[in-house]
């Protein structure tokens, strides 16, 4: 089993030898120590969100911080492809399934969009507390995926602003039932590739045209209507095996 991975501060990695050592501390260690009762002799990893992975050996436990020595330090290799899931709000918690999903994939950003409709609401408080919980659930399936980086959680997109942010990706992929051209006909482009992902009660019309206006390519998954939860992650894994995982 591969040994269960934590992550320190940004930068912590930076310059540490084998040999050497790196702390983790606050919730992070708590969640180590007290949470999964880890102590000194036991393997972990330790990654920094640079994609640096180091692989150590626990020298110090405590409730809030543990130390590890360094056995091992593995480099990020940097992908020509850069894939962001921009899903839809949903209810019964399908959005957040799948930011889960995506990230446990390996998705490198994550767009919350206020579609037209969305039953789901995010305003004032409500909207500041969702996207907190959105950054969780992305840094728990980053670790228990064993991944090395937390996808980015951007700031939520109306219809309205999403059209803007889609002009600035080298493609944009929009998943849609009515759609004629298949996924299997899409070519992976290096730079960012977005996969944008609608509501419970679809796409509107208006959106679409705004989409496309922004350069996006409208493409369906197959023969059946997937669910808000899964239509994300199973667009995503097609693409990576394409771009990714040979």
């Amino acid at each position: 089993m591969t040994a269960r991975l934590f992550f320190a501060a940004a930068g912590d990695l930076d310059g540490v030898p084998v040999g050497g050592t790196v702390s983790v501390t606050g919730d992070e260690a708590r969640h180590a120590v007290v949470v999964n009762r880890l102590g000194v002799g036991e393997s972990v990893q330790v990654a920094d969100g640079s994609g640096r992975v180091a692989e150590g050996e626990i020298v110090a436990a405590q409730r809030d911080a543990m130390t590890v020595r360094v056995a091992s330090i593995h480099e990020p290799e940097v992908p020509t492809t850069r894939f962001v899931l921009m899903q839809a709000l949903a209810k019964g918690g399908r959005d957040e399934q799948a930011v889960e999903a995506a990230t446990e994939l390996g998705v490198d950003g994550v767009i919350p969009w206020q579609a037209d409709r969305s039953i789901v609401q995010w305003r004032g408080d409500k909207a500041a507390k969702a996207l907190r919980k959105w950054h969780s659930l992305a840094l728990a399936a980053s670790k228990q995926s064993r991944r090395a980086t937390v996808p980015v959680v951007e700031q939520l997109l109306t219809s309205r602003s999403a059209a803007a942010r889609l002009s600035a990706a080298a493609a944009v992929v929009v998943l849609h039932e009515d759609a004629e051209t298949p996924i299997g006909e899409f070519d992976v482009p290096a730079g960012e590739v977005v996969i944008v992902v609608g509501p419970e009660g679809g796409i509107t019309p208006d959106e679409i045209a705004a989409f496309q206006g922004a350069g996006a390519a409208v493409i369906h998954l197959g023969p059946t209507v997937l669910r808000a939860s899964n239509a994300g992650p199973t667009a995503l894994a097609i693409l990576l095996a394409r771009a990714r995982w040979h």
